[in-house]
Formats: structure tokens, sequence, C-alpha cells
């Protein structure tokens, strides 16, 4: 009789998770049975229409972004001794870096030695009905990055992120270039998530320095989190319809579903089996290194993270998922709400990946030869624009134009790889979201010694944590 009871709170523990899982995969079933039901093209309105649910989900996790990053950092940071932040943060970074860095390098060898871009030049052109992004150089996207880390205003760093703007000058003459058209900006739609997280660790450390007269504020902060997790908990149980609606849509508003077997095949391939080898290999190397154990029964326990963060293809917007699914798992909280959202807004392995490969993809179809310096501009370039893009569906696409630059290429190139980003979008926000939940592990794991020597400084954290993580 032990056996079925087993069996009956396995499935109770993980029904969300199949429920999730179960969801994109009847996303995928019924988005192709409703492509083939009918000859004519399905309208914007009728997509919209059957978009609308999982558009209703995603605005319910992107709204508990705000309040969640700048509570969890604060909270984390605040009840946390200053030397172990910093060594928290060091270790962090650390980690970020090296997956990163190997996320690029390996893009880079695939793409050179499967060559996917000679195999396509001779089809492949420029889709002109398709917009391309802003023009903008790789100087301007670096120093918008920066300037987005210290906000003008809070309240305007909530909805909005500075931009450069180029405007082309009106006496431009064929050899004027982008350096030559005049600088403007603007305030674009948006959370400047990176400029939330600076704002939350330094607040943070202000709270940790104040000692007895900064642990009402920290309470406050403290509760903020766990009320914030609370309401997570119920928008999670919303997420098998809403990715379910969200994959179907997708489908259907794809319109030419052949381009990936077609033209853009082996470049399809070539970065797909790049987030395999990585997200299977590379992580787990470097996971193994750190804990001596292999990152696979853990992984085994964020199906509900994973099936999020395909369906919704964006990793900020699985951020409370995640969470709420490292505390289930018995990971600290204060590693958790300090690893977490500043992974989700650096870190993006998956992206960084996909713009080395696509740049030399893209240089191979026009036949520009790639010498040992572009090759190298492409690997650091591309591991700058995966920190400057935002945890958004198809952010790497505006990022890739200073990536492009590094090549000598036009943005309107970004048109050529469109046809597959919306599938490969959800692939490398997957091994995003992968790399974060185990940076969470590893840091934690790395730094037990330090975190059970001050256990008592956030006790109250922990166990209000616990409390809420035993009531779900």
């Amino acid at each position: 009789m032990a056996h079925p009871r087993k069996l009956k709170n396995c499935m109770s523990g993980n029904m969300l998770t199949m429920l999730t899982v179960s969801g994109v995969f009847a996303g995928v079933v019924l988005g192709f049975i409703l492509r083939n039901s009918r000859s004519e093209p399905w309208t914007k309105r009728e997509i919209m229409y059957i978009q609308f649910p999982g558009d209703i989900f995603l605005r319910m996790l992107k709204g508990l972004i705000l309040p969640l990053i700048v509570a969890s950092i604060v909270s984390a940071i605040g009840g946390l001794d200053l030397n172990l932040s910093g060594r928290i943060g060091i270790r962090s970074i650390y980690y970020y870096a090296s997956t990163t860095i190997s996320a690029v390098v390996l893009g880079i060898i695939l793409v050179l030695i499967i060559r996917p871009g000679e195999f396509s030049h001779h089809s492949l052109t420029t889709n002109d009905n398709i917009k391309p992004p802003r023009n903008v150089t790789t100087v301007d996207t670096l120093l918008d990055l920066i300037r987005n880390v210290f906000p003008p205003n809070l309240v305007q760093a909530c909805i909005a992120q500075y931009r450069t703007i180029l405007v082309e000058p009106k006496n431009a003459t064929e050899g004027t270039t982008l350096q030559d058209w005049e600088i403007s900006s603007t305030y674009g739609d948006g959370t400047n998530t990176l400029g939330l997280v600076v704002f939350g660790i330094v607040f943070g450390i202000a709270i940790s320095k104040m000692g007895e007269a900064g642990k009402p504020l920290l309470a406050f902060f403290d509760t903020l989190s766990i009320a914030s997790m609370i309401i997570t908990k119920w928008v999670i149980w919303l997420s098998p319809i809403g990715v379910l609606f969200l994959v179907t849509s997708k489908l259907l508003e794809i319109e030419d579903i052949g381009a990936i077997v077609g033209q853009l095949g082996l470049y399809f391939i070539t970065v797909l089996l790049g987030l395999i080898i990585h997200g299977c290999g590379t992580l787990s190397i470097i996971f193994f290194i750190c804990t001596r154990e292999l990152p696979f029964k853990l992984l085994a326990k964020m199906g509900q993270v994973l099936a999020t963060a395909f369906g919704t293809s964006s990793s900020t917007a699985t951020l409370p998922v995640t969470i709420q699914c490292l505390d289930d798992i018995g990971v600290d909280p204060r590693i958790t709400r300090f690893v977490v959202p500043i992974g989700a807004t650096i870190n993006m392995d998956g992206t960084a990946l996909y713009e080395a490969v696509a740049a030399i993809f893209i240089a191979q179809v026009r036949q520009i030869p790639m010498t040992l310096s572009s090759v190298i501009g492409v690997s650091i370039t591309a591991t700058a624009a995966s920190i400057g893009a935002a945890g958004i569906p198809q952010a790497g696409l505006v990022t890739m134009v200073m990536v492009l630059d590094t090549v000598g290429l036009p943005a309107e190139d970004v048109t050529l790889i469109i046809a597959v980003d919306w599938l490969l979008d959800r692939f490398r926000t997957t091994i995003n979201v992968i790399c974060d939940a185990l940076g969470a592990y590893v840091v934690e794991h790395m730094s037990k010694k330090e975190l059970e020597a001050t256990g008592n400084i956030a006790e109250e954290t922990v166990e209000l944590a616990r409390i809420r993580a035993a009531e779900a």
C-alpha cells in the first residue's frame, strides 16, 4: 500500500509541472491543427483573440516583477553581513562570467566548423517587409547600458529605459555614416530592470549598515517579498492555460514555418546544437566543478520553470516562478533573492551564444571573410550585448545590431534570421533561466559555511520563507 501512496504524493507534488508541460505540447499540437484547418491564413485579429488569455497571464507575471525584484534584493542584502554580501556577489559574477564566456566560445567554434552561411548565401535575401531595429552604434548601445545603471528618476525607471536615437541629417550624402548622424534620445517602454537592481543592491547595503535602526525598514521589504511570492503562487497555477495560448498564437502568427527546414535549417540546427551542448554539457561541468554534484536531479525538479520560460519566452517574466521553485527545493532564500534577480538581468548565456553564431552566420551569407581579430571582436561584443539585452521576448534582435556593427554589416541584415528567431528565442530563454537557477544553487553551496555562521542575522526572513513554502 505504500507504493500507491508514494505515487499519489508524487503526482500531487508535480501536478502543476505536468500540467504546464502538457500546456506547451498542447499549444504546439493545437497550433498546427488550426494552421491546417483552412487554406487562408489567420488574420491578425483572430490571432489576437487566441493570444488574449496568454497575454493576461504574461501581464500578471510582469506585474509581479517590480515589487519582487526590489523587495527581494533589498531583503536579501539587508539581512546579510556586508562582507558576506560582497563575497556572494563576487562568486555570482565569477559564475556568470564563466558561463557567458564559455557559451560565446562554444557558439563561435560551432559556427566556424559547421559554416551554415555557406549553404544559404545563394537563396537567402533580406526581407524588406520587416522593419529592422533602430540605427545605433556599438558605442551608443554600451553607453546606454551604463546610463541605465544610474536612473535619474526611480519612478520613471519602473516604466521606461533610456535609449539613444540617431537621426539622419537632412544634408546627408552617400559617404555619411552613422557616426555623423545627429544624436538624440528617448525613454522607451520597458522597465529599467538593471537600474532597479543596482538601486536595490545599494539600498540593501545602506539598511545593513544601519544595524538596529534599519530593522523596521528591512522587515517591510521582507514582508513585501513574501507577499509577492504568495501572489506568484496563485498566478503560477494559471501557467498551463497561459502557455497553451501563447504557443498556439505564435505558431499561427508565423508565415513560413518551412523556412526552419529550408534556407535557415542549418543555422537553426547550429544554434540549437550549441544551446543543447551548453545546457547539458558546459553548465554541467561548471556545476560539477563547483559542487561535486551533477545538476540533473535539480533540473528534474524545475520542469515548471523550464516550461514557463519556453512558453513566455521571457527570463524576466519567469523570474517569480524561478524564485518560487528554488524556495520549494530548499535553496536559501537569501541567496535566491540576491542571485536570481541579478542573473535574470545580466546573465544571458543563450542570448550570447545566439548573437555570436548569428553575426558570423550573416557574415558567411554575405561572403565576408572573418579574420581572427573579427572573431575576437564578435566574442567580446556578443558578451557585452547579452548583458544589455532585456529579459523580454526577442530582445536579442535589438542588441544584435551592435554585434553586426563589429563585423561591418548593416542593421538590415538582422531580417535574414527573423524567420526562425521566434522559436530560437524560446530555447535560448530556457537556457538563460537554467543558468540562473543553477547559479543560485552553486553560490549557496560555496557560501554554506558563511551562511550558517550568520544565520541569526536573517533568521526571521528564512523562517518566514519556510512557513510560506510549507503552507504552499
